[in-house]
C-alpha cells in the first residue's frame, strides 16, 4: 500500500518509527514541512527534516526528542566566546556536520530535495523523505506588539513569550512542491497527518501550491496532537487560537474540514468523537501518548485500520 505521510518535527519523528514497523518503509513517502528552515551563520538548517532523519536514523537525542545524541558544543562555544556571534539557536558539533553536508550541497547547485535524499540515504531511513518544496516558505509570526518574526526566532529566541497576532503563512503559498510531491499523493493510496502542529507544522505543507487541492481525491487520516484539551507538547495552543480554532481534537478535525477522512484521537477524548462523526469524519478512539515503542506501534497498527476501512467504503 502506497502511503504519504506529512510530517513536522518530534511528534510526527515519533509517530513514524511506529508507522515503518507496521508497513513495508519502501512503500512511504514522508513530505516533511520546511517551513522551519532557517540560515545562520551561513549553514542551511532544516529542523523537521532533521528530526525525522535522526530519530529514523537512529541519532537523536533521546530525552529531547530533537539534535544528536552524545552532542558536544564546541564550535558554538567558540562561536559565542571568541567571535561574538549569538547563541539563540545554538548548534551541536555533529548537527553542524548535517548542516554542512546541506548547505555545501546547495552551494554546488543541487536542490533542498537532492540534499534532502542524500541525507536520508546516509540514515539508512528506507523510505523517501521530501521536503514540501525546494523554495525558501519561512513561517512568520506577527506579534501583538507590531514585530514580525521569523518562527525559529519567535519560538527558541524568544521562547515563545510574545504574544501571536497571526501566523503568516503567504511565503509557502506562493512556494512550488518539491518534484514528485504532487505525483506521490496523487498516486497514494491513503495519506497520513501525522500528529504535529496543525498551524505551523501541516499548515505550511498545506499551502504549498497544489497540496491541499489533491487531497480531496484519497483518503486522508490524521491523528490528532491535542489530548485532553492539551497540546501533548510544543506550542499549539499558543497558536490555534490564533487562526480561530478550538483547542480540541474537534477543533483540529475541523481545521482540516474538506479533506479530512479519519481522525484518531486519544482515549482522553472520546466525548468528541460524535461530534467529528457529525462533520463526516470517521473516528478511532485508542491511546495516542506515545509514551513506548509499542503503544506507539498499537498506534500506527490503528491508523492503518482506519485506512483500511475507508478505502473499503470507496473514500
Amino acid at each position: 500500500m502506497l502511503l504519504v505521510a506529512l510530517a513536522g518535527g518530534i511528534g510526527a519523528a515519533r509517530f513514524l518509527s511506529g508507522l515503518v514497523r507496521v508497513t513495508e518503509p519502501t512503500q512511504l513517502t514522508v513530505v516533511g514541512n520546511t517551513g522551519d528552515d532557517l540560515v545562520l551563520n551561513g549553514l542551511h538548517i532544516s529542523p523537521d527534516l532533521d528530526t525525522v532523519a535522526y530519530t529514523l536514523g537512529g541519532g537523536v537525542h533521546a530525552g529531547q526528542g530533537w539534535g544528536r545524541a552524545e552532542e558536544t558544543f564546541a564550535v558554538a562555544s567558540e562561536l559565542r566566546e571568541r567571535y561574538g556571534r549569538s547563541d539563540w539557536f545554538a548548534l551541536g558539533d555533529r548537527d553542524i556536520a548535517t548542516h554542512l553536508v546541506r548547505s555545501s550541497m546547495l552551494a554546488e547547485g543541487h536542490s533542498l530535495s537532492s540534499a534532502t535524499a542524500e541525507i536520508a540515504r546516509r540514515w539508512h531511513l528506507g523510505f523517501a523523505l521530501v521536503p514540501m518544496t525546494d523554495e525558501a516558505a519561512p513561517t512568520r509570526i506577527r506579534t501583538a506588539d507590531g514585530r514580525t518574526l521569523h518562527f525559529q526566532e519567535w519560538w527558541v529566541g524568544e521562547r515563545a513569550e510574545p504574544a501571536v497576532e497571526q501566523v503568516d503563512l503567504s511565503a509557502a503559498r506562493a512556494a512550488s512542491p518539491a518534484p514528485g510531491v504532487i505525483d506521490a499523493l496523487a498516486a497514494a493510496d491513503a495519506v497520513i497527518l501525522c500528529p504535529s502542529n496543525p498551524v505551523v507544522s501541516i499548515g505550511p505543507i498545506l499551502e504549498v501550491e497544489g497540496i491541499r487541492a489533491v487531497l480531496s481525491g484519497v483518503p486522508v487520516v490524521g491523528v490528532s496532537p491535542i489530548v485532553g484539551g492539551q497540546v501533548v507538547r510544543g506550542m499549539a495552543d499558543r497558536l490555534l487560537p490564533g487562526v480561530g480554532v478550538e483547542v480540541s481534537a474537534a477543533g483540529v478535525a475541523r481545521l482540516y474540514s474538506g479533506f479530512l477522512d479519519g481522525w484518531v484521537i486519544d482515549s482522553q477524548d472520546a466525548g468528541h468523537a460524535e461530534a467529528i462523526v457529525a462533520e463526516g469524519v470517521r473516528v478511532a478512539v485508542t491511546d495516542t501518548i506515545m509514551r513506548t515503542p509499542e503503544v506507539t506501534e498499537a498506534l500506527a497498527r490503528t491508523v492503518l485500520d482506519l485506512v483500511a476501512k475507508l478505502r473499503g467504503d470507496g473514500r
